[in-house]
């Protein structure tokens, strides 16, 4: 099985994705002009801007949605398999990859917004809906939706669950049989309460959780400042084939560490503008800039944290493509969590170990949930035509049997399979981007230009000469008639 998922692997993540997510990402920075850098203090103040609404959650809400698919184990154990394979110039490359990402992250959220519906109540969107309704290729949207339905309902939800199972047994010597009972327990009680209660889990459970683990990396790497100038020139080395150790593989490093990039911070990838179409706002460029944000915590911080650990530590290992050690930091540990859990036992005795358990529970677990919903909203873009309700039902039980499935097999397999998974959604996500760009890029325009003249952006999707965002065209007719009224004096609850 393993040799026929690393065979797929290899043609699904060839160069040409790895090289296609990192010019894509440069192309719409270009064209933007860094709008990354240039609306980074609209960012931080657009993620506390607006209030959730009957149907939709508040633009925090939505980040942290965001951020629970975004941060995970690839944080942990991402991190780790990324230096043992691409060497430790890979995490310099997921530098790259996410704050090039960052304008492909505003590009997807922000169509996303512009092309979401109202289903049973609630804002639904991503992918699917701006394939159908911004290039009309309904064959297309309902690929990616089946595409998308197949990772994240049973691909990738085995990555996170084999990474919480491992993290458990080493630090409390937990059965993964009993974790995957545990897991299934807890993901069952909240997937059943529907999207308001995942957005209070998120909104809860996620800032906590990585604020915490950023504390506890900061004061590891604060112990030994004094090796943190190294450890960046080593890094900077590395990443371009300059240091005599890593010269060698300059290519896996680029390979690792964009590919561990991406399925950490998903920029490109689709999965963000599920969570970010549920935001209710006034303007679909505010969401598209408070995720481009999100890409910044996701791989800048948490990241960053988890590879100057383990750099400082000295505890990992770095291979050759011919599976010759070239530096071994931390003998008879498979690449992964229990990198992270070793490098920071030795800094904090008795806690190290217990704490990363602890916190990749919160980081993976929350990203099930995240996979769950974003799964959910690709069967109800299907039930708009289908009308198959069961089919939900379906997803929670094959979700919960993948995460159970996934707990208690090998690692290799799983992350091969989530590798997959990840790399589907992301051809496929990538070109309807570049596509569809114009729009998004429209949106950006307006917004600073209604910006500039100091009121608050409003989207007019008719003014821009934007088809089919048919949500945003009924909300401004139904204010222009409660303005209408309200100026007539008609309205009883004018005065």
């Amino acid at each position: 099985m393993n040799e026929i998922v690393n065979a797929v692997n290899n043609i699904v993540w060839s160069p040409a994705l790895v090289y296609l997510c990192l010019g894509v990402g440069l192309f719409f920075s270009l064209r933007s002009r860094f709008l990354q850098l240039r609306h980074l203090p609209e960012m931080v103040r657009l993620v506390f801007d607006g209030k959730s609404t009957d149907a939709g959650v508040s633009s925090f809400q939505a980040l942290a949605m965001t951020l629970a698919g975004r941060v995970g184990t690839g944080n942990i154990a991402g991190v780790a398999t990324a230096i043992t394979f691409g060497g430790p110039g890979a995490l310099f490359w997921m530098w790259m990859v996410a704050f090039l990402g960052a304008s492909s992250a505003f590009v997807e959220s922000t169509l996303g917004q512009v092309y979401k519906e109202k289903i049973n109540g609630e804002y639904r969107g991503g992918p699917a809906f701006y394939i159908e309704k911004g290039l009309g290729m309904k064959w297309y949207a309902w690929t990616f939706a089946i595409a998308t339905i197949f990772a994240c309902g049973i691909l990738l939800p085995g990555v996170q669950a084999n990474s919480i199972g491992s993290s458990l047994k080493t630090a409390f010597d937990i059965d993964p049989n009993v974790t995957a009972a545990i897991l299934a327990m807890l993901l069952g009680f909240i997937i059943f309460g529907g999207v308001k209660r995942i957005a209070q889990f998120a909104s809860t459970v996620v800032p906590f959780m990585a604020l915490g683990y950023i504390i506890v990396a900061c004061v590891i790497i604060a112990l030994n400042i004094g090796q943190l100038p190294d450890i960046i020139l080593l890094i900077l080395k590395s990443a371009f084939g300059l240091d005599a150790g890593f010269g060698a593989i300059l290519g896996l490093a680029i390979m690792w560490g964009v590919k561990r990039g991406i399925y950490s911070n998903e920029a490109g990838q689709g999965t963000g503008p599920h969570a970010s179409s549920a935001a209710a706002v006034s303007h679909p460029a505010k969401q598209g800039l408070v995720q481009a944000f999100s890409v910044y915590i996701d791989t800048l911080f948490v990241c960053s944290a988890t590879g100057f650990m383990l750099l400082i530590t000295g505890l990992y290992n770095v291979q050759g493509p011919d599976g010759v050690a070239l530096y071994t930091g931390i003998a008879g540990v498979a690449a992964g969590p229990g990198y992270v859990q070793t490098a920071m036992e030795s800094m904090m005795p008795g806690f190290g170990n217990m704490f990363v358990a602890v916190a990749l529970f919160f980081f993976a677990f929350t990203t099930i949930v995240a996979y769950y919903y974003i799964a959910e909203t690709n069967i109800a873009y299907i039930n708009r035509k289908v009308n198959r309700p069961w089919l939900t039902v379906v997803l929670k039980v094959v979700l919960m049997a993948s995460t159970v499935y996934g707990t208690v097999k090998t690692a290799d397999l799983a992350w091969g399979m989530g590798d997959i998974g990840v790399g589907l959604m992301a051809w496929l996500n990538i070109i309807a981007i570049i596509l569809l760009q114009r729009i998004a890029f429209t949106c950006l325009k307006d917004y600073e230009s209604q910006q500039k003249q100091g009121i608050e952006p409003l989207f007019d999707p008719e003014k821009l000469g934007i088809p089919h965002a048919d949500y945003w065209v009924e909300r401004k007719n139904a204010q222009d008639e409660q303005t209408a009224l309200n100026q007539s004096g008609d309205n009883p609850k004018a005065s």
